[in-house]
């Protein structure tokens, strides 16, 4: 890859007891063409084999032609998807990263998804490309953030109809390529959204300051299947009670960066939340066939109001990072 704005390209999973899926990802990460800088791995204290899995594929990135650094970044407990983002990328930035390709661990890697990345970071700072589902299919994701309901409506129609990127304003962490200057004005991922949420608001926290876009590239094949529906205008998938606890509970952070920002409604923001029960009630009957983890939902509401109601909220700071060669890494 060439120097300049393109240098410094980091692969950051977050990674929990799926060893297996990890093993699949990270050799789809060793046969990336052109290949990465390096790779950062948060290990959200698995219990698994992921510590061998990781080892393993330490000891083959550096045995490759051009070896690739790996590090492997333990955590002393789990933190979540989001807690282990925050803790990824800001390892990457401590490792020189200026450009940080974010991704779970059921996912693998389109052999020439950085090299398809590589226009749009010429002009972006931060960028989400498409993913194919298990079956291979195209995965349907295309959605604007609504600051009035505090909630991701999906954008009809095929996007990129007349143009290879559209500009959205939510960002999804199972694939999103940020640059450091982007991480720099919002801070990093928030942890205390632990799982779910995380993403969609870092995306809009980024979209105030400067463009995210969409593009149309396949850069990722999700691995894991997943019981779904089509809906049309999105896909539904099946949940946990873990996933429908956070979906409720962190619409309270939500609604603090929504007011940190001056965009909270008290009005479109209670309609966004009943929307938000209501997409989790069709996933428990249409998907799941079960009403079984209504009550997480309702704890999560719960818990809600408490973090909505509290008046010592701050963001994440924004980053003091030192500019290199092209306003990149160091």
């Amino acid at each position: 890859m060439s120097l300049g704005r393109r240098e410094q390209f980091f692969v950051v999973i977050t990674t929990f007891n799926r060893a297996d899926y990890l093993a699949e990802l990270l050799s789809s990460v060793a046969a990336l063409d052109p290949a990465p800088h390096g790779v950062v791995v948060v290990n959200n204290a698995s219990t698994d084999g992921t510590a061998s899995v990781i080892e393993e594929a330490r000891a083959r990135f550096a045995a490759l032609p051009a070896p690739i650094p790996l590090v492997h970044h333990l955590l002393a407990e789990n933190s979540g998807g989001a807690g282990g983002f925050s803790a990824g990328v800001e390892r990457a930035l401590a490792e020189g990263a200026q450009w940080m390709w974010l991704m779970d661990d059921d996912v693998t890697a389109v052999p020439g998804a950085i090299g398809a990345f590589g226009p749009w970071m010429e002009r972006y700072d931060a960028l989400v490309g498409r993913r194919y589902d298990a079956a291979g299919e195209p995965f349907y994701w295309q959605n604007n953030f609504s600051s009035f309901l505090g909630f991701p409506l999906p954008v009809r129609g095929d996007v990129f109809k007349d143009s290879n990127e559209f500009a959205t304003n939510a960002g999804c962490f199972e694939g999103m390529l940020l640059h450091r200057d982007a991480v720099a004005e919002v801070g990093l991922p928030d942890p205390r959204f632990f799982l779910t949420w995380d993403d969609t608001v870092y995306g809009w926290l980024i979209s105030l300051r400067r463009p995210v876009v969409y593009v149309n590239e396949f850069v990722l094949h999700k691995a894991r299947a997943q019981r779904s529906i089509d809906l049309g205008i999105r896909h539904l998938n099946d949940s946990s009670d873990l996933g429908r606890y956070y979906v409720m509970r962190n619409r309270g952070l939500v609604a603090q960066y929504l007011r940190a920002n001056g965009r909270f409604n008290r009005v479109g923001f209670a309609l966004g939340t009943v929307l938000t029960a209501a997409k989790e009630v069709l996933r428990l009957l249409a998907v799941e066939k079960s009403p079984k983890g209504a009550g997480r939902l309702l704890a999560g509401w719960r818990e809600s109001r408490r973090i909505m109601a509290a008046t010592d909220f701050e963001p994440m700071p924004a980053l003091d990072l030192a500019p290199g060669r092209d306003g990149g890494a160091a």
